[in-house]
């Protein structure tokens, strides 16, 4: 008898799919795929499933390299450029090195630590954030260096009916900025000014695929609330965070050498600890993200682009570049 914490789905000519939820609201293991090699479509349907019931989906002991990355990508989409801001590794256009002394991590010892600081859904900035992302570990710490990821669906769904007819109607402002004093210097504050991303969503979005709704609050990139003065928008703000990062809401991810993580970037927010800078260790993961489309929210309003282009599949992305 199965387990009623588990599910069996199609199998296919790589087995049975075990699909193993890991908390209540969020995150499950998949078991019995092997993703070097292109998925049959009954696996690819029920993987497809698991993805958008769970948020964020594992695989362990996968061991692929860039190539089989890409390829593993592209049954589910489009790959976007690595990073819209931050590049892409040589020679694999639509891959991001997530290091751990990367420029995306720079000038953050200036930022004010709060219990949502560091949480944040992948380039929201741009008009189309990625619809999803898949992040493969490699070079992996013995202890310390997890992963957090929270469901932003049941964040809104545990909101009171009050306040989720209020937040029904607000817009946000998801934006790069310069980081530490402000001023020009250091290599995120340059990538921040040459790639300039500001756009505004729908501070509630309906999912395109599951019809939830979502309560679209990446805290790092959400810098305001429109229509309303700073300090009221400061204060909806911290209460929306605070409630998103409930450890309730959430999964924590211990990562093995080849372990890959697939997340919807429409529905959670994500959180990688500091505390990997307080070791010695090294800490190495690849991140390919799939091309999405503007939100929509309540009212049936679509995202709105403020500065920037949207990002781009990454064929046209390198077209574009060339271009300029």
């Amino acid at each position: 008898m199965v387990s009623p914490l588990q599910q069996t789905a199609g199998a296919g000519t790589n087995g049975t799919i075990e699909v193993v939820p890991l908390t209540l609201h969020i995150g499950a293991e998949i078991r019995g795929v092997d993703l070097s090699r292109p998925l049959p479509d009954s696996q690819l349907k029920a993987v497809r499933e698991a993805f958008l019931k769970w948020k964020v989906i594992f695989f362990r002991n996968q061991e692929l390299d860039h190539a089989q990355h890409v390829a593993m990508a592209r049954q589910f989409g489009e790959p976007t450029i690595g990073h819209a801001v931050f590049g892409h590794i040589e020679g694999y256009p639509e891959i991001y090195s997530v290091a751990k002394n990367r420029a995306a991590n720079e000038k953050y010892d200036a930022m004010m630590v709060t219990p949502w600081f560091g949480w944040h859904t992948d380039v929201t900035a741009a008009v189309n954030p990625p619809c999803a992302s898949i992040l493969r570990g490699v070079t992996i710490p013995p202890y310390g260096g997890d992963t957090f990821w929270t469901n932003l669906a049941a964040a809104y769904a545990g909101l009171s009916e009050t306040m989720r007819g209020f937040v029904d109607g607000l817009r946000g402002i998801h934006a790069f900025e310069p980081r530490g004093d402000g001023k020009a210097g250091g290599a995120y504050n340059e990538h921040v000014e040459r790639r300039a991303l500001k756009s505004e969503h729908p501070l509630v979005t309906i999912h395109a695929e599951t019809g939830e709704r979502v309560l679209f609050a990446s805290p790092s990139f959400l810098k305001s609330v429109v229509g309303m003065t700073p300090r009221e928008s400061a204060k909806i703000l911290e209460l929306l965070w605070e409630h998103v990062v409930r450890p309730e809401y959430t999964v924590r991810f211990k990562w093995n050498p080849g372990d890959i993580a697939m997340w919807d970037n429409r529905s959670t927010a994500h959180l990688a600890p500091r505390d990997i800078f307080q070791s010695d260790f090294d800490r190495q993961l690849y991140r390919i993200t799939l091309v999405g489309e503007p939100l929509v929210g309540v009212d049936g309003k679509s995202s709105r682009s403020i500065e920037g282009r949207p990002v781009l599949s990454a064929a046209e992305e390198l077209r574009t570049m060339a271009a300029e």
